[in-house]
């Protein structure tokens, strides 16, 4: 058990991991750290952090700081609190790009007292409102750069997300940021994009309202996502976002080809094809 946690970042991440913490009663006191105090006022109305500090008293109190802002303001402050943190403490975060942050701390002297982590979990929803219980059960986490890290450090994480219900996955950075562009960044793109397609071509709120089908929620239900949140990841990762991007194109341009000619056939094989995911998704 911690005595004292830090999250930093009071949002929907950080704050299921601490309800997730509370439930589990691994940690006796939970400080949450945000830019904005009307943050901190409703993480503790909601009973996510059991008090509200600047970072630097917070880092001073805490055994572990946990890191779950957007990507772009992760490297930053990641670089303050490692520069404030003893060989005593962890210092862990859960952003969906890897490689600017690992590259960004790899040659700092607190270098091991930091483990790169990515829950893979996650909803539309943004701040403390969007914190939910038992959010990781099931879930897969993934560590990166394992080896950089100290062994007790990384031990202490696992067997926290384990606790939480998580499996863990190891990967250097650069492999996750591939794969998390395959499985997660094009996901909010197409979201977006199908959005921004039917808004454009159906003028009537009521008829989106009242004809559009389960299939369309789920698939649209990113579209809510806070553009706060997704811009900078994409940013980070667009190398490996446009790789994907245009093959999600390609074979959107593969759809309508069949369309236009009337290929019936090859649609058929196309369609298929896609079927084969739930061999892997059940």
């Amino acid at each position: 058990m911690f005595n004292s946690v830090t999250i930093v970042g009071v949002g929907l991440i950080s704050g299921s991991f601490s309800l997730a913490l509370k439930e589990k009663g691994l940690a006796k006191n939970i400080i949450g750290v945000s830019r904005t105090q009307t943050s901190i006022s409703k993480a503790l109305e909601l009973g996510i952090i059991d008090e509200g500090l600047p970072i630097e008293e917070a880092v001073k109190k805490s055994d572990l700081i946990y890191v779950a802002i957007p990507v772009d303001v992760t490297v930053p402050v990641m670089k303050q609190i490692m520069d404030m943190v003893t060989d005593k403490q962890i210092v862990a975060d859960a952003g969906s790009t890897k490689n600017a942050l690992c590259t960004a701390l790899k040659d700092h002297p607190m270098r091991t007292r930091f483990v790169a982590t990515h829950p893979m979990w996650g909803t539309e929803y943004s701040g403390p409102e969007a914190a939910v219980r038992d959010a990781f059960i099931g879930r897969a986490c993934v560590i990166c750069e394992k080896e950089k890290s100290d062994p007790h450090a990384v031990n202490t994480i696992e067997s926290v997300y384990r606790q939480l219900g998580m499996h863990i996955i190891y990967m250097d950075a650069d492999s996750h940021d591939l794969h998390a562009a395959y499985v997660s960044h094009i996901s909010h793109i197409t979201s977006f994009a199908l959005a921004n397609t039917v808004l454009e071509k159906e003028k009537e709120e009521d008829a989106i309202f009242e004809m559009a089908s389960a299939g369309f929620e789920s698939t649209v239900r990113l579209a809510k996502s806070n553009p706060a949140m997704w811009i900078p990841i994409f940013m980070q990762n667009k190398d490996n976002v446009l790789d994907v991007l245009n093959e999600h194109i390609s074979q959107l341009r593969k759809f309508k080809s069949c369309l236009e000619k009337e290929n019936y056939e090859y649609l058929a094989e196309l369609i298929e094809n896609a079927n084969k995911i739930q061999k892997i998704i059940k």
